[in-house]
């Protein structure tokens, strides 16, 4: 039988302590390399630190009977979960290894951004030091330790990725074949092997020496890390136009770097002060060294005519021989590229930023124009200009908030609405008693409402067709006077559900004036929402009429005769109030069949009917025509 695995025992407080380090180590297993020992400390250290950081992530009791229970994919490549069940259901393969690493983790993003760093740091340097042979010899020893770093640093990327799971008809794969084998049949593996070339042995050839580090550009090959480094990036920050400009940025610049090089390196070949194109001569005509000698002078001017040339800006002196007309050529095509591609994305990063903006104030001008039209009165209108002040300094936009997480699925659509909208609902008595299941259908209904200062909700008499509950502000239920203040109304309050569940004599009426203190949010649930969502939740359908006429007995607008007659179901049991909706399903269900009875009877009456008024017709023609 297989050892079991040292527990972590708890302190006094119930707070977690590691174990010993002789528990993480069976000293009588011989055969157990050192290695293996460090691995399996290693482990045990992660897993206790892993524990002891999850009761600090506390949260409310309210908000954790509605999120959805996720399994944690780190236990699938632990082998077991915290209960000690093998995590069968998270991966597809019943035979895991322990280092399987998930694609997902933060370590390994981390990881990706150190290898994205090792190509920049390739394909900045490679053409530098081939270019400028100065800064090469200065200190070789020291680029040869920071080439030899970056080697490693993608020779053990190749390793982590022959370790990477991946995903497989939405399962985790972490069987170590299949994973090595979904990586070598890839692309990417083979640009990965011919970038690990060993092409710096082309050093020892005569010709070629230790000044042409152009020999290393088989490393540019990780260019495609990069590229998924920036994906996820630009998926993971919270500021993606910032993030889009910050990198257009630093390809603009590396091109220039690099153009500098190769007009300087065609300098060279065509020799230095030769004529008027290439770089000045270093040298004076007694042979002194001028300013155009220095290494910093050298880049900076390479750099200072790459960028004008790119940006076709400045006056330059014209190519002499043929290949600096073709260099020329070439760079003025891509400087068009170039500004083509900045005007177009920092046009597009503009555009995204002020759509929202944009959108709104085409809404806000037609509503002023059409006030304007319509000669609507000047307090209205600033009004209603106030309200789109209010809107948009809080909202920022006019759309409905559903409508940005259509695409999302309704599990986790309720559970960013109840988690955004956590501080209101857990204010709401109704749904810190009601079942997981109404609460996500309930949050998906809600529509958000604003109204400004004096404005009506409701009014007493009024049709109810919405119950509201309020996010922010103030409401004030009056008298029919207007001015006796009877209950103030806070964050959290709900009112208007009386009207739409038709209780007490006054059916579906209101029966109270509910008004606007100030600005004012609200959420709006309509009666055919309601009702839908109840009709599968007959308990909370009773808690809630239980509630109403509670409400309606204290006001004293209650009958007594009635109380008896509607009480009723509300002590049932819950198979009972079960059998009575049944029972209004099939009555429902009746009604609607003699419905679709009458109508085709209808049908048929008003074809006999037109028939009859056309015989007529033609009789009362006939009898004219004889007279």
């Amino acid at each position: 039988m297989a050892e079991e695995p040292p527990q972590i025992a708890t302190g006094d407080q119930g707070e977690l302590t590691p174990p010993p380090y002789p528990l993480l180590v069976d000293e009588t297993q011989n055969a157990e390399t050192a290695f293996a020992k460090v691995v399996r400390t290693l482990q045990y250290i992660k897993r206790w630190t892993g524990k002891t950081e999850r009761p600090s992530d506390q949260r409310d009791a309210f908000f954790e009977r509605f999120r959805m229970k996720v399994p944690n994919i780190d236990d699938a490549y632990q082998g077991e979960d915290a209960s000690g069940e093998v995590a069968g259901a998270v991966v597809s393969q019943t035979k895991r290894h322990r280092w399987a690493f998930n694609p997902s983790d933060i370590w390994l993003y981390r990881w990706l951004a150190v290898v994205s760093a090792a190509v920049v740091y390739n394909t900045f340097v490679a053409i530098l030091r081939t270019t400028f042979t100065e800064i090469n010899e200065s200190v070789f020893g020291l680029w040869l330790a920071l080439d030899y770093t970056a080697d490693t640093i993608y020779l053990i990327d190749i390793l982590i990725q022959f370790r990477t799971s991946y995903l497989e008809n939405g399962l985790l794969v972490t069987a170590s074949k299949q994973m090595a084998y979904h990586y070598m049949k890839g692309v990417a593996f083979k640009l990965d092997v011919i970038s690990l070339i060993p092409s710096d042995f082309l050093y020892l050839v005569p010709h070629v020496g230790v000044n042409a580090v152009v020999v290393r550009l088989n490393r540019l090959l990780r260019l495609h890390r990069v590229a998924q480094f920036y994906t996820r990036t630009e998926s993971k920050t919270n500021y993606p136009n910032i993030f889009r400009i910050t990198v257009l940025v630093a390809c603009i610049m590396m091109s220039i770097h690099w153009n500098a090089c190769f007009y300087f390196l065609i300098s060279r070949e065509v020799g230095l002060g030769k004529d008027s194109w290439v770089y000045p001569s270093p040298l004076d005509s007694n042979g002194n060294a001028t300013s155009y000698a220095s290494l910093t002078r050298k880049y900076i001017y390479s750099i200072y005519w790459s960028t004008l040339t790119l940006t076709t800006v400045g006056d330059l002196p014209g190519p002499v021989t043929d290949w600096e007309f073709l260099f020329v050529i070439l760079d003025f095509l891509a400087g068009v590229l170039i500004i083509a591609t900045v005007i177009g994305m920092v046009g597009e990063i503009i555009t995204t930023t002020n759509s929202h903006r944009t959108d709104f104030q085409s809404t806000l001008d037609g509503v002023k124009q059409y006030m304007r039209y319509r000669k609507v009165g000047s307090d209205l209108q600033a009004r209603i200009i106030k309200w789109f002040d209010y809107l948009w300094v809080n909202r920022h936009s006019l759309g409905n908030e559903q409508d940005v997480l259509e695409t999302l699925p309704d599990k986790l659509k309720a559970e960013i609405a109840i988690h955004v909208h956590f501080e209101t609902l857990k204010k709401v008595q109704i749904f810190d008693e009601c079942e997981a299941g109404l609460l996500e259908e309930l949050v998906l209904k809600l529509k958000p409402q604003v109204f400004s200062p004096g404005d009506y909700i409701c009014r007493k008499g009024d049709i109810g067709k919405e119950m509201y509950i309020i996010k922010h502000g103030s409401l004030e239920v009056v008298g029919d006077d207007g001015h006796t203040v009877l209950v103030t109304l806070t964050d959290g309050s709900y009112f208007g559900e009386i009207s739409i569940l038709n209780l007490g004599g006054s059916g579906n009426r209101r029966t109270a004036n509910v008004r606007s203190v100030g600005y004012s949010d609200l959420f709006c649930l309509s009666k055919a929402d309601l009702l839908e969502a109840l009709m599968e939740y007959p308990e909370a359908k009773a808690l809630l009429e239980e509630r109403g006429r509670r409400t309606l007995i204290r006001d004293g607008t209650l009958e007594e005769s009635m109380v008896q007659s509607i009480a009723a179901p509300a002590v049932s049991s819950p198979s009972a109030a079960r059998n009575t909706s049944n029972a209004l399903t099939r009555r429902i269900d009746r009604l609607e069949q003699e419905l679709e009875h009458l109508q085709s009877r209808f049908t048929r009456l008003l074809g006999e009917y037109n028939s009859v008024q056309m015989k007529l017709k033609q009789r009362i023609y006939a009898l004219e025509r004889e007279s």
